[in-house]
């Protein structure tokens, strides 16, 4: 059974931006998804395409056509419920409700990661434990928070 993924909206709008600034993180995500995607089952909800209908940014009808093809996450009221939880409990963001919104799909449907390249919000060291703590108490799953970077499967030849 392979692990389950959900994709923020981060990793469409990169694997398309053409900045110079952010080419390391486009390569890495190019090479996760060329390399490392088929591993896993893939998901994304509404919030995802809904940021980048609303973004700006390079590329964009290339990375909204990209994100379309994944499968959706049913929206659910649970969702919204969680992520004003998180929102009250200060483990995101008031201004960026989109955060906890993938946070709360993430957990609410039980998804192995979180993939993101928002490290200030979400693939964050310091924020874990605060999630950790709050999904515990709302009797909830933890995803991985994490970028493609680290999202990669050992192969067995490395030992």
């Amino acid at each position: 059974m392979k692990s389950s993924v959900y994709l923020d909206s981060t990793i469409s709008s990169y694997y398309f931006d053409g900045r110079e600034s952010l080419r390391p993180f486009v390569e890495i995500t190019k090479k996760w998804w060329e390399e490392e995607r088929n591993k896993f089952d893939i998901f994304t909800s509404e919030e995802t395409l809904d940021e980048l209908n609303e973004g700006s940014y390079p590329n964009k009808v290339k990375v909204i056509e990209f994100a379309a093809k994944l499968t959706l996450l049913p929206p659910d009221e649970k969702v919204i419920e969680i992520a004003g939880i998180y929102l009250e409990n200060y483990v995101m963001p008031q201004v960026l409700k989109g955060d906890a919104i993938h946070l709360a799909y993430a957990s609410y449907y039980k998804m192995d990661f979180l993939l993101t390249w928002n490290c200030n919000h979400l693939a964050n060291a310091n924020k874990k434990q605060h999630i950790r703590l709050i999904n515990t108490r709302l009797n909830l799953s933890i995803p991985e928070i994490t970028t493609p970077l680290e999202l990669v499967t050992e192969e067995k030849n490395d030992y």
